[in-house]
């Protein structure tokens, strides 16, 4: 098949351009965020091909595949006409939860797909519709060493989103271990938060630099109150990484028994967290759990054959 998909998420869509179709990127001059083209800092294959808006009313397009309300608005000015159409929602609902409606709710001719089952539970679809296709993994490989006695967390923009991503429970963390936490937007955020320097570091990397430093820490922290499951925890789980995890939205699906510690006590996530420092031996046990539930849950195949068969359900 050929597929229209706007590069929207970067790490989700690396997983799926991996299957076995042609994946049509539209890229504007200005690489702005409806014309983003291919990924610059992720692994793509040269199935992903860039194509201007222009140019896509003559391209055979069988699907595509809606990621924000106003890419249908684009689909019909840029190719004047409508394939099957699939909306992905990454996204736990903002808003009146559990009233929030859903963009896609009861437009024609599209399916809804939701990553976790609980964001299947709380967007109101109307009679879209729906089904769910949970994360996928590339398998970075089991990378833990744990042999720095520190704590990392993954989050981009951790101040504007403050409590939806458990910034305000970060303080909480730094008390319990030296914190390294990873993404965009983290850039002074010691200061932003109150805590030390020292107790909070800040990096901004590239995925697979990501994954190596990742790997060098102790114990993998996910403060995140409100979000869709979270592919860096996932990813961390791929390394072979000890968790400790808010029990929210998906997570207790995600984070088994053995795996670390998922609570909303945050006495108890922080003990974890000073536990896990302390014995690595516990650590890389858990890591191994955590790893192994993580490819026979959120494995790339199952992955891809899950997407195969919707694929050919919307377009038979």
């Amino acid at each position: 098949m050929r597929i229209l998909i706007w590069h929207v998420h970067g790490s989700w869509t690396t997983a799926f351009v991996q299957g076995p179709h042609t994946y049509v990127v539209p890229v504007t001059p200005d690489r702005g965020p409806d014309g983003l083209g291919r990924a610059r800092t992720w692994d793509w294959p040269e199935s992903v091909i860039e194509v201007p808006p222009e140019r896509l009313r003559d391209e055979d397009i069988d699907v595509v595949v809606l990621q924000r309300p106003h890419e249908l608005a684009l689909v019909d000015r840029w190719l004047g006409r409508r394939p099957p159409l699939v909306y992905l929602e990454h996204n736990a609902p903002h808003g009146d939860v559990p009233d929030t409606r859903h963009p896609a709710a009861d437009v024609p001719g599209v399916t809804l797909v939701h990553v976790t089952h609980f964001n299947r539970l709380m967007w109101d679809a109307g009679a879209t519709p729906t089904t769910v296709v949970e994360h996928g993994v590339v398998d970075p490989g089991h990378r833990w060493t744990g042999e720095l006695p520190r704590a990392a967390v993954v989050v981009n923009e951790p101040v504007r989103r403050g409590r939806t991503t458990g910034t305000d429970l970060l303080p909480a963390f730094a008390r319990a271990a030296p914190l390294d936490v990873f993404g965009m937007g983290t850039d002074g955020l010691a200061g932003r938060i109150g805590v030390s320097p020292r107790r909070c570091r800040s990096h901004e990397l590239v995925q697979a630099d990501l994954h190596t430093e990742l790997a060098r820490r102790r114990v993998y922290v996910h403060p995140v109150r409100w979000t869709s499951l979270g592919l860096s925890l996932l990813e961390a789980m791929h390394l072979g990484m000890p968790v400790v995890a808010l029990a929210t939205t998906e997570v207790t699906e995600a984070v088994p028994p053995g795996a670390g510690v998922v609570t909303n006590r945050i006495d108890v996530l922080t003990d974890a967290v000073r536990e896990f420092l302390a014995d690595p031996l516990r650590a890389r046990t858990a890591g191994d759990t955590a790893r192994a539930a993580a490819l026979a849950r959120y494995g790339l195949s199952r992955f891809l054959n899950d997407w195969e068969r919707l694929l050919k359900e919307v377009t038979r």
